[in-house]
């Protein structure tokens, strides 16, 4: 008997509570162990004008052999940010043949527009990653790039459109399971976001409110908490709602604080409600 281990691949960021920030404590607070393999090391997040960024690309390997060599095992693997071709096939020889959970938020971009960091040989890169996934949670623009089609107009979609979109997916992973985060529905009036549940065919919507505006680091406590959750072996529905709800409460609460969007959530408010 032993506490659950996971190992998590993304970035270090010191404020804007994003990535790694966040990830870690939510985590914890959720009785797993999380064990930070970083990708960068950044002063802020780069939402903000000036930021220092350390590319911790050359290191990841020496970083895995020696967790290799202690002969550390991981329940999951759990991947975020990713910098780099490079890094991206790092991170691929690190799960080949791995029998931990692995759970994959591909990070390349938002509101139809790939992140400037991205290039198209990493996101052809990524994709690759699929095969190794038991999970996967990619935004619209995310679950686009992944099956090479076009974003809709607007960003609105019907959900048959999202069930071939995850399905598809779906089919190109190990797990089966794919959660498409924040979608506009055509059905919808625009006051609700719906996280799309794909779980192995069976389909499952979570909707909640529309709040405020985009925040930094939304999707990594989105992320942490869904992961988790699986770990500890909840359904995926299950996990997919724990996870929006407190996010709504720490948006409710940022809106109170009247904080600027790069500043993130501020889920320390309420990470001893997380069970």
């Amino acid at each position: 008997m032993r506490q659950k281990r996971l190992a998590l691949i993304n970035d270090i960021t010191g404020f804007g509570r994003c990535s790694v920030a966040v990830e870690l404590p939510i985590i914890s607070a959720l009785k797993i162990q999380c064990c930070p393999l970083p990708t960068a090391i950044l002063s802020v997040h780069t939402g903000f004008q000036n930021y220092f960024m350390d590319d911790y690309t050359d290191r990841m390997n020496a970083y895995i052999k020696s967790w290799q060599l202690n002969n550390l095992e991981f329940d999951g693997i759990a991947t975020g940010f990713l910098g780099s071709a490079a890094q991206i096939e790092i991170v691929s020889n690190f799960l080949k043949n791995s029998v931990a959970q692995i759970l994959i938020d591909p990070v390349m971009g938002d509101h139809g527009k790939i992140y400037a960091s991205y290039t198209r040989e990493m996101c052809i890169e990524m994709r690759k990653l699929l095969h190794f996934a038991d999970l996967v949670t990619p935004n619209l623009t995310e679950a686009c790039e992944l099956l090479n089609v076009p974003y809709p107009a607007g960003g609105i979609i019907s959900d048959s459109d999202l069930a071939v979109m995850a399905a598809n997916i779906a089919a190109k992973t190990r797990g089966g399971q794919v959660v498409i985060t924040g979608v506009n529905l055509d059905a919808d009036d625009g006051s609700n976001i719906t996280n799309f549940i794909y779980d192995n065919g069976k389909i499952d919507f979570v909707t909640s409110k529309k709040l405020g505006s985009d925040r930094s680091g939304t999707g990594d406590v989105f992320f942490a908490i869904v992961a988790a959750s699986i770990m500890n072996g909840e359904n995926l529905t299950a996990a997919v709602r724990k996870a929006a709800d407190f996010v709504t409460k720490c948006i409710i609460h940022a809106e109170k604080l009247n904080l600027a969007w790069n500043y993130g959530l501020p889920f320390e408010e309420f990470l001893t409600e997380l069970v």
